[in-house]
């Protein structure tokens, strides 16, 4: 019976997280197109934003973030390039690194939007003060890293 339980709870928890990647999906794309990018786009200028401490940002360090190849990185960052958004520069220290940043342009669109994104994050998040949400993180990030011991796993099973 305990068994049973615990398989609903993992069952509920996975169909839970589905959903909320669908409705952050929605969202991004929504932020994105207020700006007149993709949600790829949208997505690499936020891991930008997060990642980027006044030196720039490595494309496999946004890769990394955003867990996707590096190529593609490289590919929609020109993009966000021709669009204002992005400069694009060799690192100092090894140009065969190119460092990201994001434009003036880019920094006062996010910023008007950041109203905006207050509000979401307030309805979404209503119910959680900072404790429950600091537990959440950290049960979300034991689960994150445990996910990817047993992908792992099982593409060694399946190989």
């Amino acid at each position: 019976m305990i068994e049973k339980k615990l398989d609903r709870a993992i069952m509920d928890f996975i169909w839970n997280v589905v959903e909320i990647h669908s409705q952050l999906e929605n969202i991004h794309t929504s932020w994105a197109g207020l700006l007149g990018i993709t949600q790829a786009q949208w997505l690499i200028l936020m891991a930008i934003t997060e990642l980027d401490e006044g030196r720039g940002v490595a494309g496999i360090d946004i890769a990394n973030k955003l867990r996707v190849h590096p190529a593609f990185v490289t590919n929609q960052t020109k993009t966000l390039e021709k669009g204002g958004l992005l400069s694009r520069r060799p690192a100092a220290d090894d140009a065969r690194f190119v460092l990201m940043s994001l434009t003036a342009k880019a920094t006062t669109e996010i910023e008007k939007l950041s109203k905006r994104k207050l509000a979401l994050n307030s309805t979404m998040f209503n119910d959680l003060d900072d404790k429950t949400l600091a537990e959440l993180n950290a049960s979300l990030a034991t689960i994150a890293k445990n996910a990817r011991l047993a992908a792992r796993l099982l593409a060694i099973d399946a190989s």
